[in-house]
């Protein structure tokens, strides 16, 4: 049973997917601010170009236009967060030529360094941030003593102040987004059982979408539920309903790939989404969770899930299209005698239905 390439590839940058639906999110919300930080940069520059020279007006405008050009293809790219990095490094890279254009370790430019900073904590992860961390230091050391050692070593106060504060801006940063991280977690994670929710999902469906209509792939959806889950609460009580959820949720996690994503829509109902998996891919991967649930005891207890499988075509993800296949290829699993996994479109064609996901329990 073939399957395609997924949408989805994981990189040292972006780890996960959710990595880079908010570096995404980020850099729309960054980009206006953005362009009224170069134009101060831009302003100070012409009204100093008396002293400094006029000339540090170009790696200026060349950062923007680099930042300019990146931000209008960002969101159609596979990897975004590449081109993102690069453009960030390049932006560092060039305030140095300007810092170095007038006068190094005498510009007053040198603290202009830690600004780019400010938005690494907001993009990626503490690697990215200590990476770019790294690029800064490497370039006021450029910029200072590269430039004139003489004159640092004569008075090192001006390099020691602008490591502080490249330091400084670092830790408050990283402070101030990792408390943002929380918060958002705090909106898109599902306190039970630590997976994603229905705010998340709204997210990762606009992601895959447009990704859907350039990469020309499918995308696939299995929902599942707990069968006679009402019949738990009512022998066992609520709390060990609970730890059954639990444990699902993190058995189910465990046999997905990187960049599957599963979430809990409610209830003893969840959801996981397959970008790059045709139905055939899909209906193997619900299998295998039928019977990882079947052949584990939750709780001290036997448990079984059925369910509904539904692709998009080629290109052509529209996720209530494909959630009302999935969730109807779940009633029909529901209907069939539970514990089983259901194809959307199997109930038409016979010959769909894979043998093995026939058999119950």
């Amino acid at each position: 049973m073939g399957t395609s390439r997924p949408s989805y590839e994981p990189s040292w940058l972006c780890p996960e997917p959710r990595d880079r639906v908010r570096l995404i999110d980020m850099e729309r919300r960054l980009r206006p601010v953005r362009n009224l930080a170069f134009g101060a940069l831009g302003v100070a520059l012409a009204a100093s170009g008396y002293w400094v020279g006029w000339w540090t007006l170009a790696p200026l405008g060349v950062a923007a236009i680099a930042f300019m050009l990146m931000g209008r293809r960002v969101e159609g790219r596979p990897r975004p967060e590449l081109g993102i990095a690069a453009a960030w490094g390049a932006s560092v890279v060039l305030i140095a030529v300007s810092v170095a254009l007038s006068g190094g370790p005498k510009s007053p430019g040198v603290p202009w360094l830690a600004i780019p900073i400010v938005t690494l904590p907001a993009r990626f992860r503490l690697r990215g941030v200590l990476a770019g961390v790294a690029l800064t230091i490497v370039a006021l050391l450029a910029v200072t003593l590269g430039v004139n050692a003489d004159a640092v070593v004569d008075n090192p106060s001006g390099l020691i102040f602008s490591f502080a504060l490249i330091m400084a801006v670092t830790s408050l940063s990283v402070a101030l987004m990792r408390s943002d991280v929380d918060h958002r977690n705090d909106a898109v994670i599902d306190p039970l059982t630590s997976m994603l929710n229905r705010n998340a999902l709204a997210t990762r469906v606009a992601e895959l979408t447009a990704q859907a209509r350039i990469t020309r792939q499918p995308v696939a959806m299995i929902v599942a539920d707990v069968d006679n889950f009402k019949s738990i609460n009512d022998q066992h009580g609520h709390a060990i309903g609970d730890a059954v959820l639990r444990d699902l949720a993190y058995r189910i996690r465990a046999e997905l790939r990187a960049y599957d994503l599963a979430y809990r829509l409610g209830g003893e109902e969840f959801l996981v989404l397959l970008p790059g998996a045709d139905a055939g891919h899909a209906a193997e991967i619900a299998s295998r969770l039928r019977s990882v649930v079947q052949g584990t005891k939750l709780c001290g207890l036997s448990v079984t899930m059925s369910f509904g499988v539904g692709a998009s075509g080629d290109g052509l993800f529209n996720y209530d299209d494909v959630f009302e296949a999935a969730d109807h290829a779940l009633y029909m699993a529901k209907d069939e005698g539970r514990n089983c996994v259901h194809v959307a479109g199997a109930d038409a064609d016979p010959s769909a239905q894979i043998p093995p996901l026939a058999a119950v329990g």
